[in-house]
């Protein structure tokens, strides 16, 4: 019964030109918005407090991704993958680093925005400090937790005859199948399912429950009059929306992944017997992982529109002090040039 639910070219060619094309659309708009992000907050990280520390960090996995994306769009596009089994596994590794870095780095920025509403004073630079090495064990701990992700792959698809399209997964050549298309190794039970619900814990359901208690308390503290020191409502406005956008940015992007995922593990390791449900996950879960690899091109609208440092940065009223000495030494040389002129003609 396995055989005949076995997917052929036609569901292979489906999956193939579905990544190449939403990955060649969030190509360069992913990698234009986070490189101008990291400018930004590269260069106003010491200036404000609201969260940028974990922005950046959060670009900077968003950018990961989006650096293995043309090798990936190569692979769909040409059915084959001649760059060799490590950079295979580096690629896809980077897939789910960036996947639950943004995820972590997502609740870390509603977590601070809520804190700096809710206690706006108790934010200074050992806190700053702190939040760098939130980040650090952020990092470690993801980078860590995410190797599972390629440990459970084979480098063959001979390994493993029922995995989809096994007619064309066969080496040919120097040419391997990669990515998605790789068979997982032969677990436990116990095993597979305790990874599942420590997948499905840590990057769906705390992080869900945090962004979703921080825009219960950020929005519940519009409602009670500022008294204080404390920051204005149109600041509280603004941190709501921030909130709202991490918010939106989870659950368009890796609620649905983290939904599917249990089932596309079923499929790849035969457990699920039912040939048209097979058929419906392997049509849905890339479907869904083009969603989770589209918040590397949403996390920079989310900065553009929704934190008033970020547009004010990039406008004319707030330059980099750099370039407004810049500035200052161009318009005093022009004007040292023209007063030059001037004492030249009243003296011919």
């Amino acid at each position: 019964m396995n055989q005949s639910c076995n997917s052929t070219d036609d569901l292979r060619t489906y999956q193939h030109y579905l990544y190449a094309v939403v990955y060649s659309v969030i190509l360069a708009p992913g990698l234009l918005g986070n490189v101008l992000a990291l400018w930004v907050f590269r260069v106003y990280v010491k200036e404000t407090k609201k969260a940028v520390v974990f922005m950046m960090n959060l670009a900077v996995a968003d950018l990961l991704q989006v650096l293995s994306l043309p090798l990936r769009i190569y692979y769909y596009l040409n059915n084959s993958w001649p760059f060799g089994h490590t950079v295979c596994m580096i690629c896809f590794y980077l897939k789910y680093v960036n996947m639950y870095a943004s995820i972590f780095f997502l609740a870390c920025v509603s977590v601070r925005r809520c804190e700096l509403i809710m206690r706006p004073l108790r934010y200074n630079s050992f806190r700053r400090k702190w939040d760098v090495l939130i980040c650090v064990l952020g990092w470690c701990f993801v980078c860590l937790a995410c190797l599972l992700f390629p440990l459970l792959r084979t480098p063959s698809a001979r390994d493993n005859q029922d995995t989809i399209g096994n007619e064309s997964n066969v080496n040919n050549g120097h040419s391997l199948v990669c990515f998605a298309e790789l068979p997982i190794r032969n677990i436990g039970a116990s095993a597979a399912w305790t990874l599942m619900i420590l997948a499905e814990l840590m990057g769906l359901v705390i992080p869900a429950i945090v962004v979703v208690a921080c825009t219960f308390l950020t929005a519940r503290s519009l409602r009670h009059p500022a008294s204080g020191p404390i920051l204005d409502r149109g600041e509280k406005r603004r941190s709501l929306k921030m909130v709202l956008s991490c918010a939106g940015v989870f659950l368009v992007c890796f609620v649905p992944y983290h939904i599917t995922m249990p089932l596309d593990f079923l499929v790849k390791t035969n457990w699920l017997k039912n040939c048209a449900l097979r058929d419906f996950v392997m049509r849905c879960h890339p479907i869904t992982l083009c969603l989770a690899s589209l918040n590397c091109s949403l996390d920079p609208l989310m900065y553009y529109f929704m934190t008033d440092e970020f547009w004010r940065r990039l406008s004319k009223h707030e330059l980099p002090d750099g370039m407004i000495l810049t500035r200052r030494l161009s318009c005093t040389t022009v004007e040292e040039v023209h007063n030059g002129n001037s004492t030249t003609e009243t003296s011919q």
